[in-house]
């Protein structure tokens, strides 16, 4: 797995660690808060094992991690928006205005300036090759005036402060959800343990795939942002900007840049569930033998001031006005942004954020042959729709069925012992007064179903925010961490649980809990009726299957060869830990166009692959002879 997130970087389980800082060991916290510090460019480790800080003074990592603590723990997670435009110096805006002119109006302009289709009463005169007069008799006159508003929401699960993604490669113009998809999906190359090259030659070139997006693709400046107010501000459209503002671009950028894969590819949006339905491909396809390996992912970076002002306008978002009413303040702190987030507590909308998540699926017998180092294992995804509705946006049916299926099938893998003690929920938890409600009602009903006393649930929305498509992601990469620290993060902001939750067989706590789990459920509810709810099994309980399915022997051999790959992601993550990052972006090599290739009846030779592209194919359907 790998990605970056408000808590920090996936790989190594550092974001995760991130989120129950105060629950961890002494040694646990400060290999944390170090990791945090590099990655926010406070400071910089180097192979000798000696450390400066951004001054350049040597300190040993003790005194750096005194020296920056409350810095890191002020600028990760969800904080007061840290774009400038949205504190003093206002969101840049225009407003419409008719100005009444009692007398003509003269003015000098560039000639590059003045409109291509001149009003009928402007008199114009050349004052040279590059300069006009213009004169605008009296009368009514329509313009734009530029102004610049104060932001209506200031909270956000922004990136820790300092890193920049798009300043660890050559990246050109590049939206920021594709820079964080870059360097997401090299951080999980770089946490597998395994050198990429040589796992790709071990397989048909086809048996490689990448399912990768996100929910409202690139909405930045550098995408689709820019691309739709350019002419409304004046500003010329680039070459790059329709073709990076697709929803699909991730998957795009992996194959093309990161993975160099000619093997399956695409992207399902769901809104909230993107990840999941991504995630649902890979699973699919790697149960029905078509894929061995799949890298499924999301990327969304929309801290934007045009995508926060949409889902303001539809009454979603935990703006000021509504967090000043909920705990009755006149001005708002920084301390009352950080929990601007409360997942089943008294809440009034949710908070937007950015994150980028990976993980590498693999089929289990490749698992053991290469060593792989096993997080856990994912044997379904159930998605369903709502049905009728009234509004598109409100909540429906479709969880009930997803989550129903989902206990299902870990009673039946597991047995009823296990759903019953060794489960949680990793709930969508968005901190909408709506959402508290109904989510919590999916919850209680499928708990009554299966006779569930007390269900432990996790909310991470509370420390991250919600990252819209990536927001499965997120909680797919806690539950992975509470797997490998037996622990569960709990709902930091949740000073009482609303009365209108159903809580009577929930566990909601505001601490962290020790909780040695076999199973989690990733729910998912949302905008439009996209509910989704996955299963993710623990290593414990996946290697107990493993050997069920292939035999005490074989484990144990994957046991030697994992060595090696646990070494390799080490050495991975100790550099990453030093906040020396080198993400995988290789522009412009291997490229093929066509003619290069080799091909027959049976198969495709590619330049730079080891193997063939097999043309055999599954036929259902009978064959009619000729």
């Amino acid at each position: 797995m790998g990605g970056v997130n408000p808590a920090g970087r996936t790989s190594g389980h550092q974001a995760f660690r991130r989120t129950v800082l105060d629950a961890l060991p002494v040694e646990d916290q400060a290999r944390t808060l170090l990791g945090l510090a590099a990655m926010m460019r406070l400071a910089s480790g180097h192979e000798d094992g000696s450390w400066q800080t951004a001054d350049g003074e040597a300190l040993d990592p003790a005194a750096i991690v005194e020296q920056t603590r409350q810095q890191v723990l002020d600028h990760t997670l969800i904080r007061r928006i840290e774009d400038p435009r949205f504190n003093d110096a206002g969101l840049p805006a225009n407003r419409r205005a008719s100005l009444a002119l009692e007398a003509p109006l003269t003015f000098q302009i560039r000639r590059r300036q003045l409109p291509r289709d001149l009003p009928p009463t402007w008199q114009v005169r050349e004052l040279d090759r590059k300069l006009f007069e213009v004169t605008v008799p009296a009368g009514e006159m329509d313009v734009m005036l530029p102004e610049h508003r104060p932001a209506q929401v200031r909270a956000a699960g922004q990136l820790p402060s300092g890193f920049e993604p798009e300043r660890l490669y050559r990246s050109v113009h590049h939206p920021r959800g594709l820079s964080m998809a870059i360097f997401a999906a090299s951080d999980c190359l770089g946490d597998s343990g395994l050198a990429w090259d040589t796992l790709r030659d071990r397989l048909d070139p086809d048996e490689v795939a990448v399912y990768a997006g996100n929910s409202i693709g690139q909405l930045d400046d550098e995408g689709w942002g820019g691309l739709l107010k350019s002419f409304v501000s004046g500003n010329r459209a680039t070459s790059k900007q329709m073709p990076l503002g697709y929803g699909q671009m991730p998957a795009d950028f992996l194959n093309a840049y990161v993975l160099g894969s000619v093997g399956g590819t695409g992207a399902a949006l769901g809104a909230c569930a993107s990840f999941l339905y991504n995630l649902r491909l890979g699973v699919d396809d790697i149960r029905a033998g078509r894929r061995r390996v799949v890298m499924v992912g999301t990327a969304d970076a929309p801290v934007t001031p045009e995508i926060i002002e949409g889902f303001r306008a539809m009454g979603a978002l935990a703006d000021d006005d509504s967090l000043r009413a909920l705990d009755a303040l006149e001005v708002l702190t920084d301390a009352d942004y950080q929990k601007a987030c409360r997942p089943f507590a008294r809440n009034c909308g949710f908070t937007i954020a950015e994150a980028s998540q990976f993980v590498m699926l693999m089929d289990d017998a490749l698992a053991l042959e290469v060593g792989a180092e096993i997080l856990g294992s994912v044997p379904d995804v159930f998605v369903n729709a709502d049905g009728w509705k009234r509004s598109i946006s409100a909540p429906g049916i479709g969880n009930y069925i997803t989550l129903g299926k989902a206990a299902a099938l870990v009673r039946e893998m597991l047995g009823d012992k296990a759903l019953r003690q060794r489960t949680f929920l990793h709930a969508h938890g968005t901190s909408t007064p709506k959402n508290r409600v109904t989510e919590s009602h999916v919850f209680d009903l499928v708990a009554r179903a299966y006779g569930i006393e007390a269900w432990p649930v996790v909310a991470v929305k509370a420390y991250v925010g919600h990252s819209q498509g990536s927001a499965a992601g997120d909680q797919l990469a806690s539950a992975l961490g509470s797997f490998a620290h037996d622990l569960l993060p709990g709902i930091a902001t949740l000073d009482a649980v609303a009365d209108d939750v159903h809580a009577e067989r929930l566990r909601l706590s505001r601490e962290a809990m020790p909780f040695a789990a076999d199973a989690a459920f990733i729910n998912a509810k949302g905008f439009g009726g996209n509910n989704a709810t996955g299963v993710v099994l623990s290593p414990g309980v996946t290697e107990r299957l493993l050997v069920q399915r292939h035999g005490e022997a074989a484990v144990t051999a994957w046991q030697v060869r994992r060595e090696a790959t646990r070494e390799a992601a080490a050495a991975y993550r100790r550099q990453a830990d030093q906040g020396r990052f080198a993400p995988r972006y290789r522009f412009g090599e291997g490229v093929l166009e066509g003619p290069e290739l080799a091909v027959s009846d049976t198969e495709i030779q590619i330049p730079g692959y080891a193997r063939p592209v097999s043309l055999a194919v599954h036929n259902p359907f009978g064959r009619l002879e000729e």
